[in-house]
């Protein structure tokens, strides 16, 4: 039977279709850090999207259902959406396995549910999700140090090839500095995790080595985890980045800088529309590569009066424990390889040589700035 509604609404009702699958999806993927005894204790609940004025979800045992704000389902990315459903599934959590009886809402069974489920006990009422966090721009007096990152990497845009060279790798050392002063001195440093990239059924060869890159050189720690890909209706995988937030806002920076400084330079090197999107991938990796190779020569050339040894990976033990418990149970998995056009490779390694991240142009999509711009010639 053909429908008469609009198109529009139409096309919501289907968009919220797919959501509330994907809410259903998420919800049994969560479950997997529980033993079997309490997993099967946890009925799969109903899932709602309505209008909410004051909160972003809530559980309502009663009804054995999740309600999920549809402003916010609607307009914050998948990984807040994620975030917001882990706090209700823990509060489902106290009443259907701890057959909890506290008169607090967000009390000691409510926090030890959290903990089994790894899940976020502030994720509710007037919480401010992950992605509207990071966009503020404040920085408090010990995070001077990342401003004067900020505007280093604002110099390495100078069209001037050595000052812009000079501003990256100082930024580099400034970052790498930070956080051996974080380790060396013990400070207390909270963690956070955000998704990179879109999550989908499979990733081309190039989000592996970037993934591999921005763990190496930027302080963060990543794991391929299972995410709902919407318009696909299953679970796939994505990238998701954790550590301190100032690290994650960086490594997620680099990550889109590189990105589109891949498709600004693919798109004048495959002006003519030739090769097709797996060639792409092998100017891709050629880029990441070649720009890998030059954060290595940063590492093994620092300035006068710092230590070669000081510029090693650092490895943070708190962060280690924090992945650890947010995902106890990890495998490793390897990718095939693939041919690829040793021609076309050469030149994006030659690009990723000459790469310099510097301060691009950002916009606002919904609750997260993304950066968009590439100019010609910044990145050279």
């Amino acid at each position: 039977m053909k429908s008469n509604k609009a198109p529009s609404i139409q096309i919501q009702e289907d968009l919220e279709r797919q959501l509330l699958h994907g809410l259903a999806c998420e919800w049994e993927n969560a479950l997997w850090v529980l033993p079997d005894e309490k997993r099967r204790l946890m009925r799969l609940p109903l899932f709602g999207i309505r209008k909410l004025k004051s909160r972003l979800a809530y559980w309502s045992c009663h009804r054995n259902e999740i309600v999920i704000s549809r402003d916010f389902i609607l307009n914050y990315p998948w990984d807040d959406v994620r975030d917001v459903l882990g706090h209700e599934m823990a509060h489902q959590y106290t009443d259907q396995v701890m057959g909890s009886s506290e008169r607090f809402p967000h009390g000691p069974d409510f926090l030890e549910a959290c903990q089994q489920l790894r899940a976020n006990p502030k994720a509710s009422g007037n919480y401010s999700p992950l992605h509207d966090r990071l966009s503020q721009t404040s920085l408090s007096d010990r995070d001077r140090i990342l401003l004067r990152v900020k505007k280093l990497m604002s110099l390495a845009s100078s069209t001037n090839r050595h000052e812009a060279e000079a501003a990256m790798a100082k930024a580099h050392e400034l970052m790498h500095t930070y956080n051996l002063h974080l380790l060396k001195h013990s400070i207390q440093r909270n963690f956070i995790s955000m998704f990179i990239g879109t999550p989908a059924l499979r990733h081309f060869r190039e989000e592996y080595h970037l993934a591999n890159l921005l763990q190496q050189y930027y302080f963060v720690q990543g794991l391929w985890v299972s995410a709902y890909v919407l318009g696909k209706n299953k679970m796939g995988r994505v990238f998701e980045i954790s550590g301190t937030p100032e690290n994650v806002k960086i490594a997620a920076y680099v990550y889109d800088f590189v990105k589109n400084t891949i498709d600004g330079h693919w798109r004048q090197y495959n002006s003519h529309g030739r090769f097709n999107r797996y060639r792409k991938t092998d100017f891709a990796v050629g880029l990441v590569e070649g720009f890998s190779n030059k954060l290595s020569m940063l590492q093994s050339t620092p300035s006068p009066g710092v230590r070669t040894r000081d510029l090693v990976a650092l490895k943070d033990p708190l962060l280690d424990a924090y992945i650890s418990h947010r995902y106890p149970r990890t495998k490793s998995f390897q990718r095939a390889t693939t041919k690829q056009d040793a021609r076309i490779h050469k030149h994006g390694y030659t690009v990723g040589k000459d790469l310099v991240i510097n301060k691009g142009i950002e916009v606002t999509l919904g609750s997260k700035k993304k950066l968009i711009g590439w100019i010609p010639g910044s990145t050279t």
